[in-house]
């Protein structure tokens, strides 16, 4: 019998967070992050990582993998999740995995490409290059006309990921999108139920600002501040994630604090609209409408139930 995962995705601010551990709480689970800038040491406010306490006694795991400095791909993250979501499961739990990174999720249902044995160092170096003299955002616009739906998907400021996109169409003269896709069109060596919240937009627009405010207000600043005296420099794949960016901009007297804390508010609501359009893309998801729930009880009983019709939970 193929192990057990339940998927619970959704955009930033949606509130997966306090569902993920209602459901650990409920189905004996533990929780996987499946969250591409929480797997970074030092990085706790941007990330909205939770303290011990309130990690309510439920098991955490792809939290503090690596340091800053560190590339950590999609590969990595798939190789430490099979062992971590292995481990849970032969200790007679559910493993749950918990996020907003959609490429993360996926690469545990579906099948690797051959794309992965795909490593042209010398076309990497020189994208790298050109962004340095041109910016990241000229390297981002040579995916619109190759691979529009990567060019959509991935946020200009993700680097790795817009050359490694680049360099599959290179190298093989079809987009990445592709490959994924016909990935998906192999079984999942999981059974499995996936779930991804959602809410009226403007509901969460407003949740993604007060959530920066709060984040500012906790010490994002000095955080960041902290992390550049460690000598992580803001050229990091590590230093592009939302929060980090945009704070290190401010401390390099590039633009002003206000302006830092628009540009991330703005910058998050865009990356909730990008996340919110791929799982859209993926039938396999059932989608989970906070709104309807007048309390948040009925939503994880409902959520269960679902959880229940797909995976045997005894």
């Amino acid at each position: 019998m193929l192990p057990k995962i339940c998927i619970l995705a959704g955009p930033t601010a949606v509130g997966k967070t306090e569902i993920s551990l209602a459901l650990a709480r409920s189905l004996c689970g533990e929780i996987i992050s499946a969250d591409s800038a929480q797997v970074y040491k030092y990085m706790d406010i941007g990330t909205a990582k939770l303290s011990e306490d309130e990690m309510q006694g439920i098991r955490h795991y792809m939290i503090d993998e690596v340091t800053p400095d560190m590339d950590f791909s999609v590969a990595h993250f798939k190789e430490r999740a099979e062992l971590y979501i292995k481990d849970i499961g032969e200790r007679g739990k559910l493993p749950i995995i918990t996020g907003g990174t959609g490429l993360y999720i996926n690469s545990l249902l579906n099948n690797l490409d051959f794309t992965d044995s795909i490593c042209d160092e010398k076309f990497r170096k020189e994208m790298k290059e050109l962004a340095v003299q041109k910016g990241s955002a000229y390297v981002h616009s040579k995916l619109e006309a190759v691979d529009p739906e990567a060019y959509e998907r991935i946020h200009p400021n993700d680097l790795r990921r817009v050359i490694r996109a680049l360099e599959v169409y290179k190298h093989t003269g079809r987009p990445i999108s592709y490959f994924q896709e016909e990935s998906r069109k192999q079984p999942p060596g999981y059974q499995y139920a996936y779930i991804s919240l959602t809410m009226d937009r403007q509901k969460l627009y407003e949740r993604i600002d007060h959530r920066v405010d709060k984040m500012i207000a906790s010490g994002l600043i000095e955080e960041v501040e902290g992390l550049l005296k460690m000598g992580y420099n803001r050229e990091l794949n590590s230093m592009q994630s939302l929060g980090y960016k945009e704070i290190a901009d401010y401390l390099h007297g590039l633009i002003t604090k206000e302006e830092a804390v628009r540009v991330l508010k703005r910058d998050t609501r865009h990356y909730a609209k990008r996340q919110l359009t791929w799982f859209r893309g993926d039938k396999r998801v059932n989608w989970v409408h906070i709104d309807i729930f007048y309390r948040k009880e009925v939503l994880v009983e409902n959520i269960i139930r679902y959880i229940a019709g797909k995976i045997p939970l005894i």
